[in-house]
């Protein structure tokens, strides 16, 4: 799990949401928690924020989407978050649980968009992969039959006879998720078979359509995105799914495959024609907003980074389209509690 503490001397948590900062704006302390994709937005962000805000100290920690959201969740008060990073929408599921556990003011903020990115070592053969061809090599069983590939040739005579060898999120992740619904499913759906089980049997389709194979040929690399990078370019043939940032940030080492045809760039995923586009979030803790009104701030500091030219694009964020960035904009400040019914 990565951590960062941002610069200046930690002071006390809040002991409970109803306490106050001290006057005149006083110390107070900020926990994110959350994706690792979305992680190095947020220090970025956490990092400007405390240059202009002395009494503010920030914690960001990469746990993960789904575990950063339990952990948000978990209840109100001074042990739980403020805020989550997600590479992915919040689950009805997941709000339930905060509701239960008294978190029922849950704030969306989209920030940006991302793509679900497969990555591969500088030097290898430029590689183009369908969702169908990503999906039989990586499913347990494909379309509800044994998994037998052990080489990309084996999923398509097209392809190279390279063993098959993925490193990718753990099921804690965002980008799990995303590669799940993002990818699996629409290469799991080119069978119209899978369709009508879909409509038949809806958990049996997601447990085809979405469940990885654990024979070693899709491997779980943790959150650690950069030791992920280091470990494609140093090892030909491996592929790696991460985000879009990461892909810039190390476009020396690693070169991107291609999906469908659609590499991935700002370009195509700003317009999402790339298959792996999605947007990404942080969500706010209502109840913890008048106990730390520096939430505010931070948000609106998050606002002003992620718009076009700015700060985060700069570090491999994809700006939102015009409309979604001014609701995102207006959101920021509005800071407006999610309707549950809309979750999935």
């Amino acid at each position: 799990m990565k951590k960062i503490l941002i610069a200046l001397p930690l002071v006390a948590l809040i002991g409970a949401c109803g306490g106050k900062e001290s006057a005149g704006g006083g110390s107070a302390q900020l926990k994110v928690v959350g994706s690792s994709t979305v992680y190095p937005f947020t220090t970025a962000v956490a990092e400007e924020f405390q240059r202009s805000h002395p009494g503010i100290s920030v914690i960001v920690e990469s746990t993960g989407t789904g575990a950063g959201i339990k952990l948000f969740c978990a209840g109100v008060g001074g042990q739980t978050p403020d805020m989550v990073d997600a590479s992915r929408p919040m689950k009805a599921s997941e709000y339930a649980d905060c509701a239960t556990a008294g978190a029922k003011q849950v704030i969306e903020v989209p920030i940006g968009i991302d793509g679900l990115t497969l990555i591969q070592g500088k030097d290898q053969a430029p590689l183009n992969l369908t969702t169908a061809q990503i999906y039989k090599a990586l499913a347990a069983n494909p379309f509800g039959k044994p998994q037998t590939a052990t080489t990309w040739k084996d999923v398509d005579p097209s392809l190279p006879a390279i063993k098959i060898r993925v490193l990718g999120p753990p099921p804690t992740s965002g980008t799990r998720d995303s590669l799940a619904e993002l990818i699996l499913e629409k290469g799991c759906d080119t069978d119209p078979a899978m369709k009508d089980l879909k409509k038949a049997d809806d958990k049996k389709h997601k447990e085809t359509c979405t469940k990885i194979r654990e024979d070693g040929a899709y491997v779980e690399a943790g959150e650690n995105d950069n030791l992920l990078v280091q470990k494609v370019a140093a090892d030909p043939g491996t592929l790696g799914v991460l985000g879009y940032s990461f892909l810039e940030e190390n476009a020396d080492r690693v070169s991107p495959v291609s999906i469908g045809g659609v590499a991935p760039t700002e370009a195509t995923i700003s317009d999402l024609s790339y298959p792996g586009s999605r947007k990404l979030y942080i969500y706010v803790k209502g109840e913890h907003i008048a106990a730390r009104p520096a939430i505010k701030g931070f948000i609106e500091a998050y606002s002003k980074a992620w718009s076009k030219g700015g700060m985060l694009e700069k570090r491999g964020l994809v700006p939102l389209s015009p409309a979604d960035a001014a609701s995102a904009t207006e959101q920021a400040t509005a800071l407006k509690p999610l309707d549950p019914s809309s979750l999935k």
